[in-house]
């Protein structure tokens, strides 16, 4: 992950971030917390695929409900194998910086319905939203590093190994 809004020291800023994550990356669309929650809660509309693009540390701690994981590195054509292409996609990652990328990539590739999850699963998390692991509901997220962790809230923040 890139030092975005964590330089000099100064603990780093989740709106900061995101604003500097839309910069680099003007091409990918952002879908704030709250409308994947309703869209999700939207029984009209086609659920989208949810891909996680963490690490496996990151994925085995907590996940959105109903995630893939899609550990960094996946080809495209194998993370969305059987996917149509204009099916809607929401890539998230702990920020929004490495699922920004992916998010490109999948558009290079050729999905037409691809959107970042603004703040990833961090702003998700920090918002009282669900997070789930392996044997359902859980309460802590994976903080990627010290660093970045301090943009969890202190209760959130799974201890780093």
């Amino acid at each position: 992950m890139v030092a975005l809004g964590c330089g000099n020291g100064v603990p780093p800023d989740l709106s900061k971030t995101g604003q500097e994550i839309r910069e680099k990356f003007p091409g990918v669309k952002q879908l704030a917390t709250g409308d994947l929650a309703a869209w999700l809660a939207d029984g009209k509309r086609p659920k989208p695929v949810l891909l996680d693009v963490r690490s496996e540390e990151e994925w085995k701690v907590s996940r959105l409900p109903g995630a893939k994981h899609t550990p960094p590195g996946t080809k495209p054509d194998d993370a969305l194998a059987g996917v149509a292409k204009d099916a809607p996609v929401v890539v998230y990652c702990s920020v929004g910086y490495r699922s920004s990328a992916y998010a490109e990539k999948l558009q290079k590739e050729g999905w037409t319905n691809v959107v970042n999850l603004e703040g990833s699963i961090f702003a998700w998390a920090n918002e009282g939203r669900p997070v789930v692991d392996e044997k359902g509901p859980a309460s802590k997220v994976h903080p990627y590093d010290a660093k970045w962790g301090e943009l969890l809230k202190q209760e959130l923040r799974a201890p780093l190994k």
